[in-house]
């Protein structure tokens, strides 16, 4: 069974403000679960790439999907390491001085290794997983997936070996000569919430907002 924390080793070991590095699995997966999109590093031929893509977490596993035809999929189903990061911005800290600018953030690196999720039961569950993460209630108000959908989406699993938090939270922190100067210092709290839901064109006249997205901006 999974401690509480995870190992510190080489490659998961925060080293620049280390202070700030969360090694808990309360703090990380939080952080995770309150995020939907995340960006995916990996290596084909010395050729680094980065990409963004929603996900889910389903215990110690990060679920993406995507099209079979996608190169990042393609490469992680036949096994190929990841860094999977995602990032919370928090708030914009403005210090006196502009050395002293900073952010506030909530930010876990993941490392793993990718598998195929090739079962279609455990294809199909998983796809729910990343919807109702992105909004929970959606996937039963949807129309399912169909076989030919399914034979060209491609459902990778990357199990979470390593992670790490890093969290920067407060005021500024300037120079001693620096908070005599005449100028505004503080946080600009930076928070990521839906507006009031935009109806397609085409959506036929008495189709209500469902409640799921009512609560959303309620």
């Amino acid at each position: 069974m999974a401690g509480s924390e995870f190992e510190k080793h080489e490659r998961n070991t925060v080293r620049r403000q280390a202070s700030r590095g969360k090694y808990d699995r309360e703090t990380v997966f939080g952080i995770l679960d309150e995020a939907f999109l995340c960006h995916v590093g990996f290596s084909v031929e010395g050729q680094p790439f980065v990409i963004p893509t929603l996900y889910a977490r389903d215990g110690e596993t990060i679920f993406i999907h995507g099209s079979s035809i996608s190169r990042m999929l393609k490469n992680l189903s036949e096994g190929l390491r990841a860094c999977v990061t995602v990032t919370i911005t928090d708030g914009i800290v403005l210090a006196r001085s502009a050395f002293h600018h900073s952010m506030n953030y909530r930010s876990v690196t993941i490392f793993g290794q990718g598998a195929l999720v090739e079962d279609e039961n455990e294809k199909v569950r998983a796809l729910e997983v990343i919807s109702e993460n992105v909004l929970p209630g959606r996937w039963a108000d949807s129309r399912g997936p169909t076989k030919k959908e399914l034979d060209v989406t491609s459902v990778i699993a990357i199990r979470i070996e390593d992670a790490a938090a890093k969290i920067r939270e407060g005021g500024p922190k300037d120079d001693k000569r620096d908070y005599e100067l005449p100028i505004w210092a503080g946080v600009v709290p930076i928070v990521q919430m839906p507006l009031e839901p935009v109806a397609d064109a085409l959506l036929p006249e008495g189709i209500e907002v469902p409640d799921y997205i009512k609560k959303l901006y309620e």
